[in-house]
């Protein structure tokens, strides 16, 4: 399916893992529609390429591409905070429901544990979720949220 404004210009096969620039982070591949809804400011003339998903925390750049004419996009460019990337609360782990790692916390210590997957996953089966258009990896939550809850629960 081409997106709704392309004139239909053909793109080359991209690798499906690309080391980050900056870290050299093994970063995956994330949809254009991904950065094209989270970028504060497109540039003109962006090229039509794959871009990638730098998860690394202590790395500032969130998408790249190796087309020489791509922007970096970084943490500052972008519309949400980057869970992965952030160590201050609060950070998000699932962006359609607003759901932190904070609250997580909080959770497991009121109540001994998170029923935050369950929940999500509800959501998620009645058609409530938009994780191509809000989470920056462009991908489902849910890995990211049972992280954080063993990681709660682990260390409370």
């Amino acid at each position: 399916m081409q997106d709704c404004c392309s004139v239909g210009e053909a793109q080359t096969r991209a690798p499906a893992v690309l080391a980050c620039p900056a870290s050299g982070t093994r970063a995956k591949q994330v949809d254009s529609l991904t950065v094209k809804s989270l970028v504060c400011h497109l540039p003109f003339g962006m090229p039509r390429t794959q871009y990638y998903f730098c998860d690394a925390p202590g790395c500032d750049v969130v998408y790249f591409s190796n087309h020489p004419e791509a922007s970096v996009f970084r943490r500052g460019d972008l519309l949400v905070r980057v869970g992965a990337k952030e160590t201050a609360d609060p950070a998000p782990v699932c962006y359609c429901f607003g759901v932190t790692r904070q609250q997580i916390r909080e959770e497991v210590q009121q109540t001994g544990h998170s029923a935050a997957s369950e929940r999500i996953k509800a959501e998620v089966q009645a058609g409530n979720c938009a994780c191509e258009v809000k989470n920056p990896s462009g991908k489902c939550c849910l890995g990211e949220v049972a992280r954080a809850i063993k990681a709660t629960t682990a260390h409370p």
